[in-house]
């Protein structure tokens, strides 16, 4: 569940107005973005954020697999708690810019001897006390701790965000390869039924004396073949419908099919400007947030050298009975203040400062690397979708041609103008050629499934109410 951030609202005296944040506040780094990615797509199209891409396949489906996936999912769940958990972090560290009040009560009795020789004394003793305690934050320290603390909160929402993405992505990507392998499986069947074909005319003919056991076990040789494939095949498509299952939520099983990896729509290439992965890429939000939540723990340490000041008070009543709580003479009350100054702690404040800056290069070192791995992952899948489908292409129309091969190598066999190796040398090869041709339908499919990935599809980037996510500046001196 998001969350809105409700603005801190202080009736500070003025003298907490008028104090300053020590450290540096925090504004986002320039970071040198290209202009258009290299592999973009000619016929590339602007794709509506807020659109379920994953539904362009046209498979009801598909569809249902990502919505169970979005409402079961084990992964997805422990972000969500830990967004709540964060969230819980950051009100405990805001809690402290506010006053604390509570209320005491207590009562006793007790018994005492004052001296040898005197009767016993019993008294009753019964207290009422409103307490209340309030560190004045001067310096900014608990402001730059609940900044970090908010932009952790932050942190946790993009990375839910980027869990949900790769989710849908991981979903889409096991189906499509769950239905490659079943084409692959009917690939194989109609392979092992012509050569069990094969074998059995074979056998026909080495009774009749027309063969050589050479070719019979030949014959024989490329039927087991074709089988241990089909063995394999059937191993792969149970493990990945466990694989599907997990990302399901639920026990491994049998997984639902649609449509075959022929007939499923080609999702549209969408397009986009580079810079638009600063806003859209959960993230690289989640590494601005860290990078954040470091900048203000620069100013909580540095805060440490500058005293901490603290009000306290009380005001109550203490009498001998119940009743008398409520006369004037058993008011009580106290008021104090306090000011803790350090002066020797063996360097223990310039180690925070000095840790927590070097926590903030490695942040914004992070940060630029996220970046950068974003290009990276669009480029990666623009070229792949590109290249992938000129492949697939290639290999079909090898396919067309094998299996011309193979027609006439059998033709020819049969009129005694060739060897049966020649048939065996088409039939591997068309073989071959159809399993890679299933296998660069799925990854065609794959590809474009990555490039949403990449691209931060899958969510609809938007803020909580009140707040900024892509920049948090600290407040002003």
């Amino acid at each position: 569940m998001k969350r809105a951030l409700k603005p801190i609202v202080l009736a500070a005296s003025t003298v907490w107005l008028a104090a300053c944040a020590v450290g540096p506040d925090y504004h986002r780094p320039a970071v040198e973005t290209p202009s258009t990615y290299r592999f973009a797509a000619p016929d590339a199209e602007v794709v509506d954020t807020s659109l379920d891409w994953w539904k362009q396949f046209n498979d009801p489906v598909l569809d249902d697999l990502v919505t169970k996936a979005l409402a079961q999912n084990k992964d997805l769940g422990i972000a969500a708690a830990r967004v709540e958990e964060y969230y819980g972090r950051y009100v405990v560290a805001r809690s402290g810019l506010f006053p604390q009040v509570g209320v005491n009560f207590g009562a006793s009795r007790s018994r005492g001897v004052p001296a040898p020789g005197f009767p016993p004394l019993v008294g009753n003793q019964v207290q009422l006390q409103g307490v209340a305690s309030w560190e004045l934050d001067l310096f900014g320290r608990l402001r730059r701790l609940t900044e970090a603390a908010r932009a952790d909160y932050l942190g946790t929402q993009s990375a839910q965000q980027a869990t949900r993405i790769a989710l849908i992505a991981n979903v889409a990507t096991s189906y499509l390869q769950l239905r490659d392998l079943d084409n692959q499986l009917t690939i194989a069947q109609e392979t092992l039924k012509s050569r069990d074909g094969t074998v059995k005319l074979f056998e026909e003919r080495f009774a009749g004396g027309m063969v050589s056991q050479l070719q019979l076990s030949q014959a024989r040789s490329e039927f087991e073949s074709a089988q241990a494939s089909l063995y394999s095949i059937q191993q792969q498509i149970g493990q990945q419908e466990d694989a599907i299952s997990l990302l399901l939520g639920q026990n491994p099983g049998p997984i639902p099919r649609g449509k075959s990896i022929s007939q499923l729509s080609v999702p549209t290439i969408p397009a986009g400007l580079p810079s638009s992965l600063l806003e859209r890429r959960p993230d690289i939000q989640q590494a601005e947030q860290t990078l954040i939540a470091a900048n203000a723990q620069i100013g909580a340490a540095r805060a440490q050298y500058f005293p901490e000041i603290s009000l306290t008070g009380m005001f109550g009543a203490a009498s001998t009975a119940l009743s008398g709580l409520w006369t004037g003479p058993a008011r009580v009350w106290s008021f104090a203040g306090a000011i803790s100054q350090p002066i020797f702690e063996g360097g223990a404040i310039a180690g925070s400062v000095h840790s927590a800056e070097a926590a903030h290069q490695e942040a914004l070192l992070s940060y630029e690397q996220t970046i950068q791995q974003a290009f990276a992952d669009v480029e990666n899948a623009l070229v792949g979708a590109a290249r992938t489908n000129d492949q697939l292409g290639a290999t079909t129309r090898q396919v067309d041609a094998l299996t011309q091969y193979t027609s006439l190598a059998r033709d020819l066999y049969e009129g005694g103008y060739t060897s049966y190796l020649e048939v065996l040398d088409a039939e591997r090869s068309l073989f071959a050629a159809q399993i890679q041709q299933s296998q660069l339908q799925d990854q065609r499919l794959s590809e474009i499934v990555s490039l949403y990935k990449a691209l931060g599809y899958g969510w609809t980037p938007q803020a909580p109410a009140g707040t900024n996510t892509a920049a948090q500046p600290a407040p002003q001196s």
